[in-house]
């Protein structure tokens, strides 16, 4: 009876506070990631960083824009194009989102045919995405070599502050790599899901299971993501 009594009134350990408190929620809950497989998240978690990385380019473009005291260039004139006779502004700025847009809903049916087993429709649309991808990237490549030839380099520009092209490069090199691998990996898992490399449990990478088709859905989060992140770099870098 008395260890019962002197057991009853220990008290439990304090909760800690702050950052700790929750590692400690997080590691003590045994449902957080059961229902989830370690493909989707490690992907989440490698978005989580390449989110702080574009946030930190973005916020230093941000911060270099309203601190030099020399003239900004006029995103208007400097990614404008002349057809026939008429100049017309962001143009192909335009036309590159519309396309970017476009890809993630391609994706999009792609993860949604995926999961039906449809391999040739799965397999066609994340062609149609990767297509969309390479197009985007050649249109980026034509915009470089544009503003190349106009004298932009990284460290200064004909317009104005020297900031502005290393800005360019920088960014919009970054997220051209990023849809650049996005597209290498969409051809690639593409070939897989037609040759039914997800039925017949084909030995290789990303095929480990019989009828697993989440390396599709896995591959549509990359996309979307950097399908998300040009749509912060048009509106802060191009329309601001």
């Amino acid at each position: 009876m008395a260890e019962t009594a002197l057991t009853n009134t220990i008290e439990p350990p304090a909760r800690p506070g702050g950052w700790r408190g929750i590692a400690a929620d997080w590691s003590s809950d045994q449902r957080a990631f059961k229902n989830v497989s370690w493909g989707k998240a490690m992907m989440w978690i490698f978005l989580l960083s390449d989110t702080f990385i574009f946030s930190c380019f973005l916020l230093s473009y941000m911060t270099a824009r309203m601190s030099t005291t020399v003239p900004w260039p006029n995103p208007s004139e400097v990614f404008a194009l002349t057809i026939g006779d008429k100049r017309i502004p962001l143009i192909l700025i335009a036309i590159m989102t519309f396309i970017l847009i476009s890809s993630s809903g391609t994706m999009a049916m792609a993860v949604n045919f995926g999961y039906r087993r449809d391999r040739v429709k799965t397999a066609a649309l994340m062609l149609a995405t990767a297509a969309f991808g390479a197009t985007f990237v050649g249109m980026q490549a034509f915009e470089w070599t544009k503003l190349i030839l106009e004298g932009v380099r990284p460290w200064g520009n004909p317009w104005g502050a020297a900031q502005f092209g290393a800005s360019f490069f920088m960014i919009t090199g970054f997220h051209g790599t990023h849809v650049t691998i996005g597209v290498i990996f969409l051809i690639a898992i593409a070939r897989k899901v037609l040759r039914g490399d997800f039925d017949v449990e084909r030995r290789g990478f990303f095929t480990s299971r019989k009828g697993h088709y989440e390396i599709v859905e896995i591959t549509g989060l990359y996309w979307h993501f950097v399908d998300l992140v040009w749509v912060f770099i048009f509106a802060l870098f191009y329309l601001w």
